[in-house]
C-alpha cells in the first residue's frame, strides 16, 4: 500500500454535498422561524422557502439515491464491525491524547467504520422519516376529514421535528469533526476538488495510471 492523491468525490457528489448543505440550512432556519424562534421572515414567507426547499431536497435525494445505485457507491456506505471500535475509540479520547487516526482512506471504502453507520442512518432513518412525515403534513388537506384527524397530525409533527432535530444534530456533530485531526481546510477541500490522500494497492494505482491518470496525482 501507498498514498497516492487520488480523485475520490466526482462532480455529482461535491454538487449533491454542497447543494444538500444549503438546502438543510435553509430549512433548518425557516423551520425555526416557523416555531416563533426569530422573526426574519413572515410566516407565509417562511413556509414558501420551507416547502420550495424541501421538494428541493426530495428532488435531489431522489437522484442522489439513483446515482448511488447506478454506480454502485452506495458499497461504501455499507458499515462494518471491522475497524469500529478503534474509530470509537479515537474519538472518545485517543483523539484527545494525540494518537493517530486507525483508519486510513482507501480507493474502495471511502469512509471508516463510524462514518459508514453514521450516513447509511441518516439515509435510511432519519432522511425517509423527515420527507414522509413532511410530506403527510404537507397533504393534510388530503386526509384530514378521517377521524381524529388533529391529532394524528400532532404525532406526525413531533415525528418530523424529532428528526429535524436529529439532523441538526448530526450537523452540529459533522462540523465539529472537521475541526479535529487535519487542519479544517484539508478537511473541506476534498469536497471541493474531488481529491483526497488514499493507500492504493499497486494493482490499484495501476489500474488508475493506466485508465484514469486524470484521478491521481
Amino acid at each position: 500500500m501507498s498514498m497516492h492523491r487520488v480523485k475520490i468525490f466526482t462532480k455529482f457528489e461535491r454538487f449533491w454535498h454542497w447543494a444538500q448543505m444549503l438546502l438543510i440550512i435553509v430549512l433548518l432556519i425557516t423551520g425555526f422561524g416557523l416555531h416563533g424562534f426569530h422573526d426574519l421572515f413572515t410566516f407565509k414567507d417562511a413556509v414558501t422557502l420551507h416547502t420550495g426547499a424541501a421538494l428541493l431536497l426530495l428532488v435531489l435525494w431522489a437522484f442522489g439515491t439513483f446515482w448511488l445505485f447506478t454506480t454502485r457507491s452506495w458499497r461504501h456506505f455499507i458499515p462494518t464491525i471491522h475497524g469500529m471500535w478503534g474509530v470509537f475509540r479515537y474519538y472518545s479520547f485517543g483523539i484527545f491524547r494525540g494518537e493517530r487516526h486507525p483508519y486510513r482512506k482507501a480507493y474502495w471504502r471511502k469512509h471508516n467504520p463510524l462514518q459508514a453507520l453514521a450516513y447509511t442512518m441518516l439515509k435510511i432513518v432519519l432522511f425517509p422519516a423527515i420527507w414522509i412525515s413532511g410530506l403527510v403534513y404537507l397533504f393534510y388537506f388530503a386526509w384530514r376529514d378521517i377521524p381524529h384527524a388533529a391529532q394524528y397530525l400532532q404525532g406526525v409533527a413531533f415525528v418530523h421535528i424529532a428528526a429535524a432535530f436529529a439532523i441538526l444534530t448530526f450537523v452540529f456533530i459533522h462540523v465539529y469533526m472537521l475541526t479535529t485531526g487535519h487542519s479544517f481546510r484539508d478537511h473541506v477541500m476534498p469536497m471541493v476538488t474531488g481529491f483526497d490522500d488514499v493507500d492504493l494497492t499497486p494493482e490499484e494505482e495501476a489500474y488508475l495510471r493506466k485508465d484514469q491518470p486524470e484521478d491521481i496525482r
